[in-house]
């Protein structure tokens, strides 16, 4: 199961956004129930205010009037200038309606005739007595006012935060960003440690929270550089060490099988002498292993490889009179600069041609293609089946399916050197001439200017 990771500064800056909004909406709640209720008692206060005020004025003008059959309306002084959300009426005792505003009919208000406030009909009505309870005056107001009210006032708390939450956002990544970039510097340098760069990781300025990781992480490479480098002086020291007396033993032993004339006692010399060459070539493989962990492949100065390549194929064509190497050089410049090491290089080189002369399928030659661009290509002819995935081969001590001698270390060590040199190594399978199959290596450097 594949785990999606997210980054630290993108989870601070969603969670803080989304805070922020859920919290900005909460207070925007409370305010608008607090404002309500504030709007209520204005508006209340303001309704009682007004009817004290008016009674006087309305029940004197309808004492004025002359007696009249209907309901007496008072005409507006300027008609449809303003919205107009209060409306009264005068009502007697029976509740019919003697006196009203313009704005409002003869219809008598649903609140009864007694003082106070009454709600309802989407109006709020405040009565008060006169004349001693004779005459009722009634001013309503509405409540879809009150309503809108309250709504212009939520969306004015609401809407600066359709502005404020973008840049606030903006402003929460700008802070984290800060924030997080000693945990993203300590992760970069973590992350370049590897078995070829094992030096301390030095920082300062660092948060008390991870100030104690680099320390903790320096003993921890202190620790595994001392048992790396334990660990390829022992192979190292063993190759070499065990290098001579090897050599000497094969050497009597050779002398030693040519005095033999015994089938069963050549037949023995033969197996020995077999298994010294095994172990002979094992210890040069571990010594290349050893050099290739030390990390020789960085260098500074550019080297010809087309030369070295032409160099390389010509030696090994006179210590294997058996195989046959067809060299492609590419068209053009007679120079192929890289900036590798050679020694690292011909290691790695030789170890290609040397897995083709030795896997590959007797009498059949082994092609050697350089490109203009740094690709160095080595291919020759399998009669085994191959695995399906190439790529295990890079690992050590693993082998194909055959029976020859082998130490199982050699593309190990070419893709050990490769990566120091800030190269590549691809295994593929390629269709040969005659329905032949291929087993082909290709080593690509990047130019010298990169």
């Amino acid at each position: 199961m594949r785990l999606e990771t997210r980054s630290l500064a993108g989870r601070l800056v969603l969670s803080l956004s989304l805070l922020l909004a859920v919290f900005w909406t909460i207070a925007v709640g409370l305010s608008i129930h607090v404002m309500r209720a504030e709007f209520d008692e204005v508006f209340d206060s303001a309704l009682q205010e007004t009817t004290e005020r008016l009674a006087s004025l309305v029940v004197d003008d309808y004492f004025r009037r002359d007696a009249a059959t209907g309901p007496n309306q008072v005409a507006a002084l300027d008609p449809g200038a303003t919205d107009e959300y209060l409306t009264y009426q005068v009502r007697d005792a029976y509740g019919r309606v003697l006196l009203h505003s313009h704005n409002i009919g003869t219809e008598p208000y649903p609140a009864p005739l007694k003082p106070g406030f009454w709600s309802g009909n989407e109006r709020r009505i405040f009565t008060i007595a006169t004349v001693s309870d004779t005459l009722f005056v009634q001013v309503a107001d509405s409540l879809a006012h009150r309503r809108e009210a309250t709504l212009e006032s939520a969306l004015t708390l609401l809407l600066p935060i359709l502005l404020l939450l973008p840049l606030g956002m903006f402003a929460v990544r700008w802070v984290v960003v800060r924030a997080t970039r000693p945990v993203n510097e300590l992760r970069d340098a973590i992350s370049t440690r590897d078995g070829s760069n094992l030096e301390p990781i030095v920082l300062q300025g660092l948060p008390t929270e991870i100030a104690a990781i680099p320390g903790s992480v320096n003993t921890l490479l202190g620790r595994l550089k001392l048992a790396l480098q334990a660990e390829r002086d022992l192979a190292a020291n063993s190759a070499h060490e065990l290098r001579t007396p090897l050599a000497g033993a094969l050497a009597q032993m050779e002398l030693l099988a040519d005095q033999l004339t015994a089938p069963d006692d050549r037949s023995r010399s033969d197996r020995v002498l077999e298994a010294l060459r095994r172990l002979s070539l094992m210890l040069e493989k571990l010594l290349q292993l050893s050099r290739a962990d030390a990390g020789i492949g960085v260098s500074s100065t550019p080297v010809d490889l087309l030369a070295l390549v032409k160099l390389l194929v010509e030696s090994f064509q006179r210590s294997h009179q058996t195989s046959t190497i067809q060299l492609r050089t590419p068209p053009g410049p007679a120079t192929l600069l890289r900036a590798v090491d050679p020694d690292a290089f011909a290691i790695a080189f030789n170890n290609l041609l040397e897995n083709a002369a030795r896997y590959g399928t007797a009498g059949q030659p082994i092609t050697v293609a350089i490109s203009a661009d740094g690709r160095f290509t080595v291919t020759n002819p399998v009669s085994v089946l191959l695995d399906p995935d190439l790529d295990v081969y890079r690992a050590r001590f693993r082998r194909g399916q055959t029976s020859k001698p082998g130490s199982g270390l050699g593309l190990a060590i070419v893709d050990k050197l490769m990566a120091q040199m800030d190269g590549t190594m691809i295994l593929r399978t390629v269709k040969l001439s005659g329905e032949r199959t291929g087993f082909e290596c290709e080593l690509s450097l990047p130019p010298t200017n990169q």
